[in-house]
């Protein structure tokens, strides 16, 4: 991951601070002047270049370029106020925060078909985490209830029981517990005098010297360890039983903290047939209402990404706020604080578009100056109140008007089922309910990518049609409780997935003019140079602002994978609004090795006809049978363009990684 670093330096005011991104009022004033040429070449497009002699062609590409304004607005709008957080890590507060008062931590390692080796190597980076071992838990959640990741998690439990850490814990409350033990005793002999000491304190003077002197020993004894005398109303015998009482419940309180000393645990949730269970949403929600897990917040990691031990540290600090008037650390009306993804496995220029530096950086960082950042499943901490308490009245909802809904009770309460893609849904369903979200740019854990070009697809296209079902099943224009910021956020995300449609008239329009001189822009000459080339230009400087610092490799991969998935984001569309059913697929965490030019057939297509058409167009260059050679020369550079874009997905698909 590209620049995700951040200020851990202590050297600002408070605990906390937020700042604009560097270069943000250059990126402003670029973006708005963008706009405006835009909308110039649009409305010059509208109203002076359509070709009546091509409707076919020449409207849907309008509609396309139409598309593609409203896209590039929303996105620049997006961009508008992109946050810069800075914190103090939780043990660096000021004032400090007591490691008594931390709060309770459950690391979720949500798997199915993972090979064991993998999630253990997650699993022990998470019990490695830098934080107080009674108050984290780590659980591997095996949806896919294998025999092999059971056994890999007794393992592992036992070698954490046996670990420096766990012993010196045991050592610390066996300690104590001798100690209470030790003071229980001590009360029980002090039961044979309580009745000459109550006579004795009735009475001013005691007629048998000796009993005085009994009780006179026995109320020192308890001064010693009981600390004071009992209140007039309750008897000496009533004191002391009280006190036995409460070092009773102390000590089973310690014998319980020594039997549930273990850290590391294992759920294998039950799946009824004829019961939908939900995949990775049903996995989380079991977890969390199944009764075995307790913890303040939870952090969500994918079966491959292994966390940083100070994680928590940099993370839980922005769920509390310091109260002045009261003196205390306060909870706060923060849901979930994501952190970006990164893999530690992408070869050499990246074949296959994994890198996100720009998701993870000014696209997040903008969604969190609107309070929407995204919650992605994974790297992330949330609030198990906020999550319990939105996800019980959606499913109240739901059951209301479905009683048989009450079999899903424990797999639909907290985490969003009603998409494949149930991290961005439960983000919007945690903001339109009031709650807050943080993006913290800083890299604290790293996964597994695909490297092969089927994972990869299949990944994809779970996103598309899952985003695209979420637009169809709680539209954010229409969903109550979110603000407009909050709104264009989620719709700008939905409505990029149906950019393949604009795509596929982008590249089909240079082939159709190879082959049948068709243009559907009437004007190509020095008017449509003086509308075009300006708003391309300030279009491109304006992008070049937003990926500013993001390496130009790491950018134009994103590009060609944007245009060269257009057959994915078509299919996605389709399978979605047709009503076709739609699996929630794992993406293999191995490479499945094989070339997979099958699957990128449409690409291939596209990319065999452009350079057909190129060739066309030179040959008849040649011959001297060529009308307009300058529009043949921009249909060319056009689809040169395109031809590059294409070529990356086509390339991915023959990738083989570097023998050893």
């Amino acid at each position: 991951m590209t620049s995700v670093s951040i200020n851990n330096s202590a050297d600002f005011f408070g605990n906390s601070r937020s700042l604009l991104k560097k270069r943000t009022l250059l990126f402003r004033y670029i973006a708005e002047i963008n706009l405006i040429f835009g909308l110039w070449y649009l409305q010059w497009r509208i109203t002076h270049s359509i070709n009546f002699d091509a409707l076919w062609l020449s409207i849907p590409l309008l509609i396309a370029e139409i598309y593609s304004y409203f896209g590039g607005m929303m996105f620049v709008i997006g961009l508008w106020r992109p946050l810069v957080r800075q914190i103090k890590s939780l043990d660096q507060l000021t004032p400090a925060l007591p490691k008594t008062d931390w709060p309770t931590v459950d690391v979720f390692i949500t798997c199915y078909n993972e090979p064991p080796e993998i999630v253990e190597k997650t699993a022990q980076a998470a019990l490695a985490i830098d934080y107080p071992a009674t108050k984290l838990r780590v659980y591997v959640l095996d949806d896919g209830n294998s025999a092999d990741m059971r056994s890999m998690a007794e393992k592992l439990c036992l070698e954490d029981l046996q670990s420096p850490l766990l012993q010196q814990e045991a050592d610390r409350i066996d300690a104590e517990l001798s100690l209470l033990v030790e003071r229980l005793q001590q009360l029980e002999n002090l039961r044979p005098n309580t009745q000459a000491a109550e006579q004795w304190l009735k009475e001013s003077a005691l007629v048998n010297h000796q009993d005085k002197t009994a009780a006179e020993i026995f109320v020192q004894s308890l001064q010693q360890f009981i600390l004071w005398l009992p209140p007039k109303h309750q008897s000496i015998a009533e004191r002391l039983n009280s006190e036995k009482q409460n070092v009773e419940a102390a000590i089973a309180q310690k014998e319980l903290e020594l039997v549930d000393l273990g850290r590391f645990r294992y759920i294998a949730r039950p799946k009824p047939a004829g019961v939908p269970h939900h995949a990775k949403a049903g996995n989380l929600n079991y977890a969390i209402f199944s009764g075995e897990t307790a913890g303040e917040f939870i952090l969500t990691l994918d079966a491959d990404h292994i966390p940083k031990p100070q994680f928590l540290k940099r993370v839980l600090p922005y769920f509390s706020t310091y109260n002045l008037f009261s003196g205390k650390y306060e909870q706060n009306s923060i849901a979930f604080v994501q952190t970006p993804q990164d893999f530690y496995n992408i070869p050499s220029g990246d074949p296959f578009g994994h890198r996100a530096s720009l998701f993870y950086g000014p696209l997040q960082q903008g969604k969190d100056g609107m309070n929407a950042a995204f919650y992605t499943g994974t790297n992330a901490v949330l609030r198990r109140e906020a999550l319990i308490n939105v996800g019980l009245q959606y499913f109240a909802d739901e059951y209301s008007k479905d009683e048989k809904r009450l079999d899903e009770f424990q797999l639909v309460g907290g985490v969003s089922s009603n998409s494949i893609t149930e991290d961005m849904n439960t983000a919007m369903r945690l903001h339109s309910a009031g709650w807050k979200s943080v993006y913290h740019h800083e890299l604290l854990a790293e996964g597994l990518a695909p490297d092969d070009l089927s994972s990869t697809l299949k990944q994809r296209l779970r996103w598309a049609q899952g985003t695209i079902q979420v637009l169809i099943k709680e539209n954010p224009l229409t969903k109550p409780g979110l603000t407009f910021w909050q709104r264009l956020q989620y719709f700008q995300t939905m409505y990029s997935y149906f950019s393949g449609f604009a795509t596929l008239v982008f590249i089909a329009c240079p082939i159709i003019y190879f082959f049948t001189e068709l243009v559907p822009v009437k004007a190509y000459g020095s008017d449509f140079a003086l509308h075009f080339f300006p708003a391309f230009i300030v279009n491109r400087l304006t992008f070049l602002a937003a990926t500013w610092g993001i390496p130009a490799s790491e950018v134009w991969r994103s590009e060609q994978y944007a245009i060269a998935l257009f057959p994915l984001l078509i299919q996605a569309v389709w399978s979605v609004f047709t009503g076709q059913k739609i699996n929630f697929q794992v993406t293999p965490k191995q490479r499945q090795s094989g070339i997979y030019l099958r699957m990128v057939w449409p690409q291939l297509l596209v990319f065999s006809l452009t350079l057909l058409g190129i060739f066309w167009s030179l040959y008849r260059f040649a011959i001297g049978q060529l009308n307009n050679p300058l529009v043949h020369l921009l249909n060319s550079v056009w689809a040169i363009y395109n031809l590059l874009l294409l070529w990356a997905i086509i390339r991915a698909s023959v990738w083989q990684p570097a023998k050893e």
